[in-house]
């Protein structure tokens, strides 16, 4: 039996800002009103956890009250119809998995989890509340946010380069390709791999060889997934 088609999806902040989640933005450093360096770098969580604590518990809140979107629900239909779908994520919201998906790589962490600050391996869910300052992890140490911020190693990043190199198609949805190391995946994808980009710049965005869809991602990605549908292969438009 042949194998199903694997369409693997880089997705960023444009596929979750349709659904009304915040993002933050580089031209201006700040992301909700605040300099990332104080909120999203170990210097930051060094100076002022508290801070740190209280933005995330916010961000937990927006992540928790928004809802799958036209682009999240057309992915996890494509792998209900019987193609191999796997996400690797910029985002720290849990949007892919309510929609339905199955394989989604947190490259960046995820804000429904709490971590250690000594060990990354003891992680924790948040089905609801927050952190609060005094919260232990099992080795007695406080628990941080499971978000891997400016600075810090990205440590499932082999993992996203293995699965890029096993596309059968290569999908970028919302993002501007400059976040590195993240950036970079586009190298691991096999030459002969057919690849596309969605986002309303995609024109001033897509390196040479990606097809460029200039839509946003509830509308430009389920026409994707329809087409595929339609043809039972992951070809181009």
């Amino acid at each position: 039996m042949a194998q199903a088609p694997h369409l693997v999806v880089f997705s960023g902040s444009g596929i979750s800002v349709e659904s009304g989640i915040k993002t933050f933005r580089a031209s201006d450093g700040l992301w909700e009103e605040h300099p990332v360096e104080e909120v999203a770098t170990p210097e930051g969580w060094q100076r002022d956890p508290q801070k740190v604590l209280t933005f995330y518990d916010q961000r937990r809140e927006q992540i928790r009250k928004a809802k799958p979107n036209a682009a999240h629900l057309a992915l996890a239909s494509l792998e209900a119809a019987g193609f191999r779908v796997s996400v690797i994520t910029q985002n720290i919201d849990d949007l892919h998995e309510r929609a339905g998906s199955t394989s989604v790589l947190h490259l960046h962490g995820e804000a429904l989890v709490a971590r250690s600050s000594v060990d990354q391996r003891l992680r924790y869910p948040l089905p609801k509340g927050g952190i609060a300052l005094g919260d232990l992890c099992d080795k007695g140490s406080q628990l941080r946010p499971d978000v891997v911020w400016f600075g810090e190693a990205v440590p499932l990043f082999g993992e996203a380069c293995d699965l890029a190199a096993e596309a059968d198609f290569f999908l970028v949805v919302g993002t501007s390709l400059t976040v590195m190391p993240a950036a970079s995946l586009l190298r691991y994808i096999d030459t002969a791999t057919p690849c596309a980009l969605v986002d309303p710049d995609a024109k001033a965005l897509t390196p040479p060889g990606v097809l460029a869809i200039e839509a946003a991602a509830g509308e430009g990605v389920p026409r994707l997934v329809e087409h595929w549908k339609r043809v039972g292969a992951l070809t181009l438009p």
